[in-house]
């Protein structure tokens, strides 16, 4: 077959996000045939990114800086707290340009199957910063999972001792959708969370 090395690659790619074993060789044999034009610019900026990024320690994005270059945008709005799961939920809403106010990662979502608690959540530094900022309003962009909801629902409850809005982003028919393709929990929330025109 092939020498360890290439196995080591292999197993390695595959473990990524959307590959398997099968897609991990495809890669790997194709990075082999490009070496350089893919796998060395590939090597040199995953060591340069090992070596720069890190996480920020008010929002807890990845950026090359701490604060990240979204906390040290004066041009956003103090008041409006958009809280999300992960970074790549909140690069999703950065590429969408609808938001406009500030971030906080959790860092994952409340989980019983997988042992994710409030402990491993940044909840705490959450709530220092509802704290210590004229925050008004707190938008939860969580996913419409068991487990997102769940989050929601536990950190809302946390946070009622607070003069603060509270709201999450609407669930329902996505644009360009039909109706006939969409499951009925979809359509459930999307007739339930109707609204005037």
């Amino acid at each position: 077959m092939s020498g360890p090395e290439i196995q080591r690659m292999i197993q390695l790619l595959s473990r990524l996000p959307g590959l398997g074993p099968r897609s991990g060789r495809r890669v790997a044999l194709h990075l082999l045939k490009k070496r350089e034009l893919l796998l060395k610019p590939l090597i040199d900026a995953l060591q340069t990114a090992d070596a720069a990024i890190q996480t920020c320690k008010t929002c807890f994005s990845l950026d090359t800086c701490s604060p990240c270059s979204i906390c040290n945008d004066s041009k956003r709005d103090d008041h409006v707290l958009c809280v999300v799961g992960d970074v790549s939920d909140l690069w999703a809403l950065e590429r969408s340009q609808v938001f406009r106010g500030r971030y906080h990662v959790l860092g994952g979502l409340l989980s019983a199957l997988e042992g994710i608690g409030p402990g491993q959540l940044t909840l705490e530094p959450l709530i220092q910063r509802i704290e210590n900022q004229k925050i008004q309003e707190i938008v939860f962009a969580l996913n419409a999972t068991v487990d997102g909801q769940t989050t929601l629902h536990y950190i809302a409850e946390r946070l009622q001792p607070y003069n603060i809005k509270l709201s999450s982003l609407a669930h329902g028919v996505p644009i360009g959708g039909e109706l006939d393709y969409l499951d009925e929990g979809t359509l459930s929330t999307a007739f339930v969370e109707r609204r005037g025109l």
